[in-house]
């Protein structure tokens, strides 16, 4: 349903160092910088990070293809600064399978990892 999505960051030094790390977790790299924005995804623009002086934080959650990934994605983002928001494991409030974790990111944003297995 969505496109793609540009996330507003504050220091774009520390959220791509950040979505980096997080998103190398789950196969995902940079794939285009256009000015001050820089793009990531697998095959085209999916997500990306913008210059903002500051706002209120997101949710964002990010598709991942097995347990095993929604982990890398938490100790990847611990490692580059993030702040843990839940740990990994199931959450059976959001269906059978859910199995996600929630970081903060270096602005606040709260970025999810989840495995609907």
């Amino acid at each position: 349903m969505i496109d793609h999505f540009n996330l507003p960051v504050r220091d774009m030094i520390a959220s791509r160092a950040f979505y980096d790390a997080v998103l190398g977790a789950l196969g995902v790299g940079v794939l285009a910088e256009d000015g001050d924005a820089i793009g990531y995804g697998s095959d085209r623009w999916a997500f990306g990070l913008v210059p903002d002086a500051g706002g209120t934080p997101l949710h964002v959650g990010f598709r991942a293809g097995s347990r095993a990934a929604v982990e890398a994605f938490y100790r990847a983002g611990l490692a580059s600064g993030g702040r843990c928001n839940g740990a990994p494991g199931l959450r059976a409030e959001y269906g059978d399978g859910y199995y996600a974790c929630y970081l903060h990111d270096p602005d606040g944003h709260n970025v999810e990892a989840v495995f609907r297995g």
